[in-house]
């Protein structure tokens, strides 16, 4: 029974996040459509949810580091998805994201400070500029600054799981990420 948890929870991931890698209805580019978008998709969630986790498991200047620099470069990201959107393919590195952050929270894996900032840059790009990509039209300074907000927030989530939780249960939720990326790498194919 405890070893099938872990497939039922992504398997019921998987079979949420039909929608999840199109973000539908964004309608607007108000503050409140910006903190929606992040929480319209799944793959978004649990991404941020892992930043948080990690940044917590890791501790000292991680805490702050690699949040801050996945939130920054989503920021930079969001303009270059403004700028030349479907000029990149970010599907991928949004999935591989959730593929990399979970198994290392699975794996409970040390990462260096300066490696993992790096690391949540890149996939903070990836995410960003699927945002910019799916932004509404004439999406104003809101929009971006309300899925900031909503990023931070689901970070803190994932950092009170993390900082809070047993460390199987870290493990669990990290394996259930990478598990839900797998399926929607697999379902995207």
């Amino acid at each position: 029974m405890k070893r099938t948890l872990p497939f039922a929870v992504a398997l019921a991931a998987a079979l949420l996040a039909g929608p999840a890698l199109a973000h539908p209805g964004h309608d607007g580019s108000t503050l409140a459509a910006g903190i929606a978008h992040p929480l319209s998709g799944l793959d978004h969630m649990l991404a941020m949810l892992a930043v948080g986790l990690l940044a917590a498991r890791r501790g000292g200047s991680a805490l702050f580091a690699w949040p801050a620099a996945f939130v920054a470069a989503m920021l930079a990201g969001y303009g270059f998805g403004l700028a030349a959107p479907g000029a990149l393919p970010a599907e991928p590195g949004v999935l591989a994201s959730l593929i990399v952050l979970g198994a290392l929270a699975a794996s409970s894996m040390r990462v260096a400070t300066v490696t993992g900032a790096a690391l949540m840059a890149a996939f903070g790009l990836c995410h960003g500029f699927a945002h910019g990509g799916e932004a509404p039209a004439g999406a104003g300074l809101a929009f971006p600054a309300g899925f900031a907000l909503a990023t931070a927030g689901l970070h803190a989530a994932g950092f009170l799981a993390g900082r809070f939780g047993r460390d199987r249960f870290v493990r669990l939720l990290g394996g259930v990420v990478a598990a839900a990326g797998v399926a929607l790498a697999v379902m995207a194919a």
